[in-house]
């Protein structure tokens, strides 16, 4: 079956994209969740005028994102925890941890936007990837210090 993608789906296509997908898959999943339209003359033509509308909407929110994404990149984010006398942490550093912090600083970052497979259990400094926008992920330098430090301290 043929149908035009309303939205961007993983592994398939983007918006406004004729694909070919096996009946089950647009019946069950793509067609209920109005992912996909079936691919009419009417519906092309509906399509095209929402493509239309979406890629300006597209263009800005990427460009607010850049901007959010240029700033965030200066920050240090500086995380104290109590620490072991083998170096090791009491706990870990967990995304919403890394969102509180940004929090604090002014930003409204949902944690699930943050790319961090497990949380980060070890002092130093980790790059943690934060996904604003399908197209602009930017790094965070997140430092985690022994807590009473005078690194941690200073922050």
């Amino acid at each position: 079956m043929e149908v035009i993608l309303r939205e961007h789906v993983d592994h398939l296509g983007k918006r406004g994209e004729i694909v070919k997908v096996s009946d089950g898959y647009a019946r069950n999943y793509l067609l209920p969740r109005k992912l996909a339209l079936p691919a009419t003359d009417g519906n092309k033509k509906h399509v095209e005028r929402e493509r239309r509308i979406m890629e300006t909407r597209e263009a800005e929110e990427k460009g607010q994102a850049e901007a959010i994404a240029g700033r965030l990149a200066a920050i240090d984010i500086t995380i104290a925890r109590r620490v072991g006398d083998t170096e090791q942490l009491y706990g870990s550093v967990t995304a919403a941890d890394i969102t509180d912090y940004l929090k604090a600083k002014g930003f409204e970052i949902d944690r699930r936007k943050l790319i961090l497979p497990e949380a980060i259990k070890a002092i130093g400094e980790h790059a943690v990837p934060l996904k604003l926008h399908r197209d602009v992920t930017v790094p965070l330098k997140v430092r985690v210090v022994k807590e009473g430090s005078e690194t941690a301290s200073a922050q």
